[in-house]
């Protein structure tokens, strides 16, 4: 779920030696067509999850250098690089263990229970099997992480406020560090 295409894959296969070496995990990579392609490079560091303005800046420089010197896109492109954001993808299977409690829609390639899509909040992992409390039912499903296409974070009150208390430890950490130096 990290890529979709071929080309995403070979992108991601260069980028994410360079991501981990500047201290950061791709959380997802997307080369989208148009008249002008993109490239989107969504990343977090890996200890907190957090992707500043800085962080964006320095591992875009980095992935810059290296898309350049092996002309790995053909033709024009634009470079984005990104937070996942508070309502992010979950592309990894850590993911949704890391993100257990909190409300997720999900989309399948093949049908399960007779459906694609599923809601409901994310009750952690059973082996390689994704558990999610569906939405206006009383079971848990157990959904095989290798069916999953697609899955984000759904905004709710819950996740604005998780959000919220993690910008204000962030900011209370670099006013502590500000103090210290």
């Amino acid at each position: 779920m990290r890529v979709k295409t071929q080309e995403d894959r070979q992108l991601l296969d260069l980028i994410d030696p360079v991501a981990e070496a500047a201290g950061y995990a791709v959380v997802r990579l997307r080369l989208m067509g148009g008249e002008r392609r993109r490239l989107q490079v969504m990343a977090e560091r890996p200890e907190d999850g957090e992707m500043g303005i800085d962080d964006c800046t320095r591992l875009s420089r980095a992935v810059s250098e290296v898309l350049e010197a092996a002309d790995a896109v053909n033709g024009d492109y634009v470079l984005e690089v990104s937070s996942p954001g508070i309502d992010r993808p979950l592309t990894r299977l850590a993911d949704f263990e890391t993100y257990e409690g909190l409300d997720a829609r999900l989309e399948l390639d093949r049908l399960a229970e007779g459906r694609k899509r599923f809601k409901g909040k994310l009750a952690g992992l059973d082996g390689e099997n994704v558990a999610i409390d569906l939405e206006d039912e009383d079971h848990t499903a157990l959904i095989p992480f290798s069916w999953i296409i697609e899955a984000k974070l759904l905004m709710t009150d819950e996740l604005m406020k998780r959000g919220a208390e993690a910008r204000a430890a962030r900011i209370e950490d670099e006013q502590q560090q500000t103090l210290e130096d």
